[in-house]
């Protein structure tokens, strides 16, 4: 038994309290990330709290999308990406030696700006995943695709055409099943980054009122540049700005405090459209 307690273990998230008391699961301190000779974050600190909806907000290029990479590690697969500081998810330092790189992104899912399906069948979208975790059970495998799909409510609308190719869906069902395929691993975290920015008016409505739907049961971190849907959908905002060629963290509270009486003037003059 390790007794290490910055060690990485597999242990479940302790399910948290409603937003109105917020209790951290992911808690990032003093964060720099640069490419190679480039700084894209520097000395970024916040909690994201259990549960909630947090909003990353800002212009193009202050580091949102690198910050996002960077809580499940997918900036390890970056070259020459580098990372100072320390993130802790549920109190354990994911960069610590032990710990368990694949287990971690299960545990903390990632949806990306374009849908990406994979060009094998609906139902294949769903059940690749599972198989690559250990999960092979044709019955359970079943089961899984089945509620996934009806959590992302796309069941009805294509559980008599599962075996068709996924790159025959609209945009729109295409960025759900892919939100459907994250949330097939049961993770506890789900990081979206833009998920609605390659969508039209339409979809991306059905996307935005699906992830109001997985409030709660899941915490969830999302890049968007439409300040609109990060006041309709957000419990939390954390607004990113470039300083000295490097992004870094303006403000974060909660996205009303943010939108109606942010405490810095950046902030206020970027969310009332001045700025940015």
């Amino acid at each position: 038994m390790n007794d290490d307690p910055n060690a990485f273990t597999l242990g479940p998230l302790q399910a948290g309290p409603p937003c109105c008391e917020p209790q951290p699961v992911i808690q990032v301190r003093n964060l720099s990330l640069r490419y190679n000779r480039q700084a894209a974050l520097d000395n970024v600190s916040l909690d994201i709290y259990k549960g909630c909806i947090t909003a990353l907000i800002g212009p193009s290029g202050c580091g949102k999308t690198s910050f996002l990479s960077a809580i499940n590690r997918m900036t390890d697969l970056i070259p020459g990406c580098s990372i100072d500081g320390r993130i802790l998810v549920d109190n354990q330092d994911i960069h610590h030696p032990q710990c368990d790189v694949q287990a971690l992104r299960r545990r903390i899912g990632m949806v990306f700006q374009k849908p990406a399906p994979f060009p094998l069948s609906i139902r294949r979208n769903i059940a690749l995943p599972l198989n690559e975790h250990g999960t092979t059970q044709k019955t359970e495998v079943t089961a899984i695709t089945e509620t996934v799909l009806r959590d992302v409510g796309l069941w009805d609308e294509v559980c008599d055409r599962l075996d068709v190719s996924a790159l025959s869906l609209s945009g729109g069902q295409q960025q759900r099943l892919c939100i459907a395929r994250a949330l097939a691993l049961n993770p506890e975290i789900l990081l979206m980054d833009e998920p609605c920015s390659a969508l039209d008016p339409i979809a991306s409505g059905v996307v935005e009122d699906l992830i109001c739907s997985l409030q709660g049961r899941y915490t969830i971190v999302i890049v968007t540049h439409n300040l609109a849907q990060a006041r309709r959908i957000a419990n939390y905002a954390a607004f990113f700005w470039v300083k000295d060629q490097a992004g870094q963290l303006v403000e974060f509270g909660r996205c009303r405090h943010i939108f109606e009486s942010p405490r810095d003037e950046l902030t206020a003059a970027y969310v009332n459209g001045a700025r940015g």
